[in-house]
């Protein structure tokens, strides 16, 4: 089992910034692969970003250029920088993880945080 703890979410205006961090602890070795998701009320959970241990990314193609993925190995801890934020950014967001970078739904889920942005 993994179990992911995540911090960081909150209100911010349009155009502002947050910081979501995520940790790992237990059986670190199912946790190639670490991610973000959201979903927002109403719609379908979608991959936001994802990074495996070795430093292979894959984004949305709606927070291109916007949302960073960054991995410490040493803590277990991914993190999403999230900068240019815009209301339709606002979701609950939840860590993931998994064996795989590509499975279609990771096994491993934190209890997720609320990111709000405001017009």
């Amino acid at each position: 089992q993994v179990q992911l703890v995540e911090s960081g979410g909150g209100l911010v205006q349009a155009g502002g910034s947050l910081r979501l961090s995520c940790a790992a602890s237990g059986k670190i070795s199912s946790a190639n692969a670490m991610g973000w998701y959201r979903q927002a009320p109403g719609k379908q959970r979608e991959l936001v970003a994802a990074i495996t241990r070795g430093g292979s990314i894959k984004y949305a193609d709606s927070v291109k250029g916007r949302f960073t993925i960054s991995r410490d190995n040493a803590k277990n801890t991914v993190y999403l920088q999230m900068n240019s934020l815009k209301p339709e950014d606002t979701a609950v967001y939840y860590c993931a993880a998994d064996r795989s970078f590509s499975s279609p739904e990771y096994d491993y889920w934190g209890q997720g945080t609320q990111v709000t942005v405001s017009s």
